[in-house]
């Protein structure tokens, strides 16, 4: 049995669609109380343990530091104690956003840390408790995350398309949009490799290529759903927010290859595949 914290997010919502797993939601345990995560994993005594779960809300969380830092920090370093008191392993979903966002070459997973917002200082602690740990892991940073549900990038663009013509996009921020289906696979293939050779235990980049602007993001967006948008590239300065966003979100993915025989996806090939979930093309 695999347990997966996280119940209604992106990429709790794919996991579930496989066999063995038994996802626990709010409903079942509170991230604010770490002691319950371990209890839960000490409850249920799965064979492996997947943290899909997160305080995502990156603006909000500037106000919000201590709280997300339970949420994203705390509670992971409790799960990872109880994963390591049971010898099972744990894959942990962490981000692009522990980086500076500087520069133009992809970050390595053994690159410097230096997050610039709340919500990337609490997902570094959780790493961090997460090491300390003792347990067998794999830390998967990953970026951009799209699927048919939730919030994200792809339907938000596809919303605004119902209703205007034209869009202003950033284009001095770079990154790979990931599959939200396309992650929860990885996370199970690392998963069943870790169980077999702790010794794959580490920090591990995931995301999907080629790596491009949030604009040439969108145009791609409104190309293959057949839409007509204009897209207005505008620099991040133009469009102020309360928490700071990385610039460069590109992610060396070489290392999740080589251990793991685990390939970049397409994302062109992923986006197919939620507009034809939101029935936008057949």
């Amino acid at each position: 049995m695999i347990l997966v914290f996280g119940k209604s997010g992106q990429l709790a919502n794919e996991l579930q669609h496989h066999r063995g797993v038994v996802a626990l939601g709010r409903d079942h345990v509170d991230l604010l109380d770490p002691t319950a995560c371990a209890n839960a994993i000490h409850a249920h005594l799965p064979k492996v343990v997947i943290n899909a779960a997160a305080y995502t809300a990156v603006d909000r969380a500037e106000q919000e530091e201590a709280l997300v830092t339970i949420i994203n920090g705390d509670a992971p370093g409790a799960m990872a104690q109880a994963c390591a008191e049971l010898s099972i392993p744990l894959v942990h979903i962490s981000t692009d956003y522990v980086f500076a966002g500087n520069g133009e070459l992809p970050w390595r997973p053994d690159d410097g840390t230096e997050p610039q917002n709340a919500y990337g200082r609490s997902k570094l602690a959780g790493e961090i408790n997460i090491r300390a740990s003792g347990a067998i892991h794999a830390i998967l940073r990953t970026s951009w995350i799209f699927s048919a549900h939730g919030v994200n990038f792809v339907k938000t663009m596809l919303q605004l398309a119902e209703t205007r013509d034209a869009v202003c996009v950033v284009a001095d921020q770079i990154g790979g949009p990931t599959l939200a289906r396309d992650i929860a696979l990885a996370c199970l293939k690392i998963a069943e490799q870790l169980t077999q050779d702790p010794t794959k235990s580490g920090t591990y980049h995931y995301s999907g290529t080629p790596d491009v602007s949030w604009a040439e993001f969108a145009a791609a967006i409104f190309d293959q759903a057949g839409k007509v948008m204009t897209v207005t590239t505008i620099p991040t300065s133009d469009y102020p927010t309360p928490a700071t966003r990385p610039l460069n979100s590109r992610l060396d993915c070489n290392t999740t290859n080589q251990v793991f025989g685990i390939l970049r996806p397409d994302w062109h090939i992923g986006m197919k595949t939620v507009l034809k979930d939101l029935e936008v093309i057949s």
